[in-house]
């Protein structure tokens, strides 16, 4: 069985191994998974994910994993592993994240590196290797009011990197790009092909609210005994044994932005559970040990004093006690045998409810489990810009953060996207499953963000937040001397490249206020005149 799933895996084809039991006969097991996240100070939400063995240790499947890591592959971009981190950081393979999964699941990539030769430790890097990004944001400085709001400061562009054959990596590259063929190297169009885990990868559940995720397990799968896995990790995770005294932050140009993230490291709950006739239940609320803090191995170390155990959200306790009648549990893990071979209907009358720049509410009519009879299990719900969503791109599809509740058949369910960028078209598809994941037809929206509201910054000039629009013609005129004159230089490139990255919080500050942008734009007519007059071959 490992075998058969990893063969799957090898070809990015996960939902094989997982989802053909409801087709062959209606006869599937659903395993439910709760928990809990605990609330805390920390903004920053843990990230999970969770495996099977067999009862001798041989692995099975990764049946839940945070998008951070399995969509969007933190675990495998440029840049080295103790960059600082912040809000949306788009920089730096966090091999922390999951060390002992990663050292489970069998499977090695190429490691992503910069295009740019021996430039791992600069954040900064050149716009002709730096495509439009829509899910990271830049760099942000502590001090900078985006930090605390945990939101972009500005419109980003990074460098999404290329393989480099010769050292190799426990972690899947991202699975959420259309490659920019003028600049993006060749194997951003292999990370699609190359990612296995973006079919169980699921938005990060909320602090403080019940979750579950759901696993409908193979049709070759024996009856008997495994055991779930479940590993928890969290930046910023600080305490007496885990802080930037004992983890320094690298020094690397521009190490003024973000901040040491480097605390406890992840810890591991085990609970073992069995698949049978009949149903089961399991439980544990206790963790079982935790992993290398820097990553580099995927042993088990057994719980000790350096974790903490009386902060909630924090080390041992980043999941919290749920009370059950007289006892209590972090973890539950439900077996439940399940016949169902009839679909959910189509999720109908997708519709806009209201969309701003940043963020849009939809709205649907719920389908049933069973056609339109019953309550569906679970909403997938993808989104894609400039392209619809159709049956056969939806699984490499933007998975939304959005989380939908299932209500009874025939009522409006709501959701939200947000992060969304303005005078953009989005296609947005919603599918519903059941409990052996038969899948109901996929519904399908497409609209348009509004223009921005007066004073926000859409991208990261200081020319286009004095002039307010990237296609204002002077401010294509300085992108054309830039792009044909100062890349022509040392000096110029360095100058771009600093600029670049870092300049969108000068230019947010412009955004704001009427008399900056009309200051901005009296200091830059000189130098648009000089520009007028340099003859700029190609």
């Amino acid at each position: 069985m490992a075998r058969r799933c990893r063969e799957a895996l090898l070809v990015g084809v996960l939902v094989v191994c997982g989802a053909d039991r409801a087709d062959a006969a209606g006869n599937c097991t659903s395993v439910d998974v709760d928990f809990m996240p605990a609330a805390n100070g920390n903004k920053f939400a843990p990230q999970i994910v969770a495996w099977v063995e067999d009862t001798t240790g041989n692995y099975v499947e990764t049946v839940f994993i945070t998008q951070s890591t399995g969509t969007f592959g933190i675990g495998n971009r440029p840049g080295r592993f103790d960059f600082n981190s912040g809000p949306g950081w788009p920089y730096g393979r966090r091999i922390t994240v999951f060390p002992i999964w990663a050292h489970r699941h069998g499977l090695a990539w190429d490691q992503l590196v910069f295009q740019a030769p021996d430039t791992e430790s600069n954040l900064s890097h050149e716009m002709a290797q730096s495509s439009r990004e829509f899910h990271f944001c830049r760099p942000i400085k502590p001090e900078e009011s985006y930090f605390d709001a945990m939101t972009c400061a500005s419109e980003a562009f990074t460098d999404k990197g290329i393989f480099d054959a010769s050292q190799k990596n426990l972690y899947p590259p991202r699975n959420d790009l259309t490659r920019s063929p003028a600049i993006d190297a060749a194997s951003v169009a292999m990370f699609e092909l190359l990612n296995p885990f973006d079919a169980v990868s699921q938005a990060t559940p909320a602090p403080g609210a019940m979750a579950q995720f759901s696993w409908t397990t193979p049709p070759e799968l024996p009856l008997g005994n495994y055991v779930m896995f479940v590993e928890v990790s969290r930046e910023f995770d600080m305490n007496s044994s885990y802080n930037p005294t004992v983890f320094p932050p690298p020094a690397v140009p521009f190490d003024i932005y973000g901040l040491p993230y480097r605390g406890q490291p992840s810890v591991l709950y085990r609970i073992p559970f069995t698949i049978g006739s009949d149903a089961t239940t399991a439980t544990t609320s206790d963790y079982v040990g935790y992993s290398d803090p820097t990553g580099l191995d995927g042993d088990v170390r057994p719980p000790d004093s350096t974790i903490s155990s009386d902060v909630m959200g924090s080390g041992a306790l980043r999941l919290a006690l749920i009370a059950d009648g007289p006892s209590a549990f972090r973890i539950r893990v439900g077996a439940r045998p399940q016949f169902d071979d009839i679909a959910p209907a189509l999720p109908s009358d997708l519709q806009v409810v209201d969309a701003t720049s940043t963020k849009a509410t939809l709205a649907f009519v719920a389908p049933g489990d069973d056609g339109t009879t019953g309550r569906a299990s679970r909403y997938e719900i993808r989104y894609l810009v400039g392209e619809d969503v159709t049956a056969d791109n939806f699984d490499r599809a933007v998975l939304a953060t959005a989380s939908v509740l299932p209500t009874a058949a025939g009522t409006y369910q709501q959701f939200q996207i947000t992060g969304l960028l303005p005078e953009t078209a989005y296609s947005v598809g919603v599918r519903a499953f059941d409990d052996c994941r038969n899948a109901s037809e996929l519904s399908v929206l497409t609209f348009q963000t509004p223009d921005r509201v007066s004073g926000e910054v859409d991208a990261c000039f200081v020319a286009t937040a004095a002039y307010g629009s990237v296609m204002a013609n002077d401010v294509e005129l300085l992108r054309r001397f830039r792009d044909l004159m100062l890349r022509k230089t040392v000096a110029g490139e360095l100058a771009i490249d600093g600029y670049y990255t870092f300049g969108p919080a000068l230019a947010g500050a412009i955004g704001e206020s009427d008399l900056l942008r009309a200051t901005t734009r009296r200091v830059l007519a000189p130098w648009i005149d000089r520009v007028r007059s340099v003859r700029v071959d190609r």
